[in-house]
């Protein structure tokens, strides 16, 4: 590019522009825009059913720990409740609570000499 002078009484002319196409109509895309929308509809779907699985399995998981923590509470109540069973028997089997009961009713114990004892194994 040459140097512009400022004084010259001439001006260059403008530059030439390129010659103009004569217009067209635009063309249509012809790129497969719906394959790609269909294919991230088919992904999005499958991680919505996915996440939909992974929240049924943690709910299903919720519920039998909720059902164990209640059997394991039954089961407690039902071991306490045995051993108080236990006791009552054990005490209502006690010899002294027996002897106890038999003077009142009136009954005393056999003497030593009146005892005897059977040898049931001899046929």
């Amino acid at each position: 590019m040459a140097a512009l002078d400022w004084f010259a009484p001439d001006v260059a002319p403008p530059p030439a522009r390129p010659a103009r196409r004569p217009a067209q109509k635009p063309r249509p895309r012809t790129r497969p825009r719906s394959r790609r929308v269909t294919g991230g509809i088919v992904w999005i779907s499958a991680f919505t059913v996915l996440l939909a699985g992974v929240v049924a399995i943690n709910v299903a998981v919720l519920r039998v720990n909720m059902r164990l923590n209640d059997l394991n509470q039954e089961q407690l109540q039902l071991q306490a409740q045995n051993q108080s069973l236990a006791s009552n028997v054990s005490s209502a089997a006690s010899s002294l609570r027996i002897e106890q009961i038999a003077q009142r009713l009136g009954l005393r114990p056999a003497a030593a000499a009146d005892t005897s004892y059977l040898n049931l194994g001899q046929k």
